[in-house]
């Protein structure tokens, strides 16, 4: 089956292994766990169910609708019966917190909502903000609203495929619009990019290709989009108990108990939630030998992180590290072997983070640093293997535009005849074997009166004293004039108890910062209890506030 609409990805894995278990969600009952479960046939079924519910309800292709349900296996049956109707869903993070998500909200302009009661008594409430939301769904109890609750929708689904059947019902064209999913907003706030059905097809054909995922695989998902791919490609996906907005507060033994009562071969999390599994495994000499796959991104991940996640999973397993952003995932990957044994000594000495070759699909190429719109890539000069500059990136997965804040279009597309590149806020370098090393975002160097700094080769020279957990080297004072400052997260049982200590710490840190070229000009260290990081990974640094944050410790206003 070569699938257009993206939701008929789910319908080609139940064709194949029907009888499978699509989703497995951890429902702790009576001190024992239990498992509620649903088979792929059954979750095809009832998408088509409720696809055409939407429609016979009033949904129109193309209409704009706010999906707000918890994860689980509620949330995976409505995102893809959404995208068999043809409406666009509004996918958004509930942890970003309460303004930010109602701002996103508001500029994404829904048509209506499926969610939660308590999502709609918020509609109610700031009903002048989402003027154009008419057409609403509730899962579970409706109130005083009006609309369908989706008990009805799956009613009306269901006699109008007795009327029509599934095939008639869903007509859907590759570059129909499919979802608007936010930016995390580490970079400035939050923007809207559109999806189209073909973005998300190809996502899934090249993540299955290239880490030779098969069906009947089980994954623990630590991220509930990932969840939406393994419906697609014939995994099992375990959702264990943890609250999705904090992976780095995730409780290990919930990972690690979800991987051996299912014998999962395969995992998907940020390097927060793996950073804290990695390090009760290794401190209680845990190991998981069915793990053969681990994925993670969001954020660099460092080489400890790796280190651990490769004494406790399968021998002959590995760790890997796809690279790329909400408007174009994925650019590169690069396993933990090759970190580990090659790339890793380099990191430490300031050379970037290396995070691999391109995916077959994908085009990229690193142009000199502007921060001004380039509107066509005839305005682009590529620079020489391992100088620095800001990488750009072209191919199927690569979203077309930004649908709120859509100033950023003429900052991130280029044209290029008929086809455009998108520029990836990165800078950064290719070496001799085409490999791209991360070397931060365009947005975050800092310009002072001597040089630019690049924030992840600093950062990485500091990150090899064993007290630190994580540091972020920020700029404070006036534009093109800024001073570096170096704050630090150290690990918990390693923060400073005493003046004296800290001093200690403070005085390391600066012999190590002088003995380094690209770190020689770092006098003005911080310590920080806990880095603002951003909701859907836990890893990226808000630097934004960082910076605040340093300037008032400072005193500089």
């Amino acid at each position: 089956m070569t699938a257009t609409n993206v939701g008929m990805l789910l319908t080609r894995s139940a064709n194949e292994i029907p009888n499978e278990i699509a989703v497995a969600v951890s429902q702790p009952q009576s001190g024992q766990r239990h498992y509620e479960k649903i088979s792929f046939a059954d979750l095809d079924r009832e998408t088509d169910q409720i696809a055409a519910g939407l429609l016979a309800a009033g949904a129109k292709k193309g209409m704009r609708l706010a999906l707000l349900v918890r994860p689980g296996i509620d949330f995976i049956k409505l995102v893809f019966a959404m995208f068999k109707s043809g409406v666009v869903t509004i996918l958004i993070d509930p942890g970003m917190g309460r303004k930010n998500m109602i701002r996103c909200l508001s500029e994404a302009e829904p048509e209506g909502f499926v969610a939660i009661p308590m999502a709609h008594v918020v509609r109610c409430f700031l009903r002048g903000k989402f003027r154009k939301a008419q057409f609403n769904v509730t899962v579970g109890r409706r109130w005083f609203w009006g609309g369908h609750t989706l008990k009805q929708v799956y009613d009306l689904g269901a006699s109008k495929l007795c009327e029509s059947g599934a095939e008639s019902t869903f007509d859907v064209e590759e570059n129909d619009s499919a979802a608007i999913i936010f930016t995390t907003g580490s970079t400035g706030a939050p923007k809207g990019v559109l999806y189209s059905h073909k973005n998300f097809v190809h996502q899934a054909t090249e993540i299955r290709d290239y880490y030779g995922i098969e069906p009947g695989g089980v994954d623990i998902s630590g991220f509930p989009l990932f969840a939406l791919f393994n419906a697609g490609m014939g995994v099992t996906t375990v959702v264990p108990k943890m609250d999705f907005t904090k992976p780095a507060e995730v409780d290990p033994t919930e990972i690690i108990s979800a991987v051996n009562d299912w014998n999962a071969d395969q995992s998907f999390g940020s390097p927060a939630l793996w950073t804290t599994v990695g390090r009760y495994c290794e401190k209680n000499k845990v190991k998981l030998p069915t793990l053969k796959r681990v994925l993670t991104a969001g954020a660099p991940v460092p080489p400890h992180v790796l280190k651990r996640l490769k004494a406790m999973i399968a021998e002959d397993g590995d760790i890997y590290t796809p690279y790329g952003a909400t408007e174009a995932l994925p650019v590169a990957s690069i396993d933990a072997t090759t970190v580990l044994a090659e790339t890793a000594a380099q990191t430490e000495v300031g050379k970037g983070t290396c995070v691999g070759t391109r995916f077959p699909g994908m085009e990229s190429r690193v142009i000199e640093i502007t921060d001004e719109p380039i509107r066509d890539i005839a305005e682009t000069k590529s620079l020489a293997a391992f100088e620095i500059g800001e990488l750009m990136v072209k191919g199927d997965v690569v979203t077309r535009e930004y649908v709120t804040r859509t100033d950023a279009n003429a900052l991130h597309k280029v044209k290029d005849g008929d086809s455009f590149w998108h520029r990836m806020g990165d800078v950064g370098y290719l070496d001799d074997q085409q490999r791209f090393w991360f070397c931060g975002r365009k947005g975050h160097r800092v310009i002072t009166q001597r040089e630019v700094m690049f924030t992840i080769p600093c950062e990485s020279i500091f990150n090899t004293n064993e007290s630190v957990y994580r540091s972020a080297l920020v700029g404070v004072g006036p534009a093109n004039d800024k001073e570096p400052v170096l704050v630090v997260e150290t690990w918990p049982e390693c923060r400073p108890g005493t003046k004296l200590e800290e001093m200690e710490l403070l005085d390391q840190l600066l012999l190590l910062g002088t003995s380094h070229e690209l770190t020689k000009y770092i006098h003005k260290f911080l310590i920080i209890d806990k880095m603002p990081v951003d909701i859907r990974h836990n890893s990226k640094i808000f630097r934004e506030k960082l910076v605040l944050w340093a300037e008032k410790q400072l005193g500089i206003q």
